[in-house]
């Protein structure tokens, strides 16, 4: 028996070809389906036991990632880490990464970071709106799409995309989502919304949160807003960002005091 995943392209048209004719169509239809699921799996290819392609990317080993899964590792005992790490070397898929398990509830075996055992409220911020946008969103939900005349995200990013649902929109930036719903093993929803260091301090006052991931140097003030936010639910405070406003007052909280 040959695995749909063995075939080419070419290989599969030409089986639906040889079909009878009211039967081409829902092949079609489910051929699509098929690969739309898959495009929508990136999270389950993600620091993989063994290297292989996902997508038409290389997806190497995770015992290769040792200071990306000790970040991971660290959150079962710290409730503050930072990624601080030069350009293009995964701090951003690592933070998607934890965001999407803990928005999921679908934390894989080898999982030795901290689990939360409900839904849960995050948010994901970057430096500005558009970072937000065309970073930090894309990387959890994909690309802005339009289905029946309604914007939505195409699941393409790490979040499984059948998972998304209940998309809502920042007014006054183009395509920038302000929250969407994350279904999550335990049955009911959890939320994750989207700001900028951009908006201000202001904007991250209010409600109490489990998880905040920060891409890039947050403002001092920011920061500690967001950790307030943390406070009363015990929550986690994950920063991915490469150092390049020198020792900041962000990143001497997280230098040990004889380097400070």
């Amino acid at each position: 028996m040959t695995l749909l995943a063995d075939k080419s392209d070419e290989d599969l048209l030409a089986e639906i070809l040889d079909l009878p004719l009211d039967k081409q169509r829902e092949a079609l239809r489910l051929l699509e389906a098929i690969k739309l699921r898959e495009r929508q799996s990136r999270f389950f290819h993600t620091f993989p036991d063994e290297t292989g392609q996902y997508d038409g990317e290389v997806q190497y080993a995770r015992r290769l990632y040792a200071k990306h899964l000790e970040l991971i590792r660290a959150g079962a005992t710290y409730r503050e880490r930072a990624f601080r790490a030069a350009n293009r070397c995964g701090k951003t898929v690592t933070g998607s990464y934890e965001v999407t398990a803990h928005a999921t509830g679908l934390y894989p075996d080898w999982w030795d970071g901290r689990r939360f055992r409900r839904r849960t409220k995050l948010w994901a911020a970057g430096k500005t709106n558009e970072t937000t946008r065309d970073i930090v969103q894309q990387q959890l939900c994909g690309n802005v799409i339009t289905v029946g005349g309604k914007k939505r995200t195409d699941g393409t990013g790490m979040i499984p995309g059948w998972l998304l649902h209940n998309w809502s929109w920042r007014q006054g930036v183009a395509d920038t989502l302000d929250s969407v719903s994350v279904r999550h093993v335990g049955g009911r929803p959890s939320k994750l919304g989207f700001k900028s260091y951009q908006q201000g301090r202001d904007a991250f006052e209010g409600t109490s949160r489990d998880v905040i991931w920060l891409d890039e140097e947050p403002p001092a003030d920011i920061y500690g807003e967001c950790l307030m936010r943390t406070a009363t639910t015990n929550g986690l405070m994950l920063l991915t960002f490469t150092p390049l406003l020198g020792i900041s007052e962000v990143v001497k909280d997280f230098m040990p005091k004889e380097e400070d």
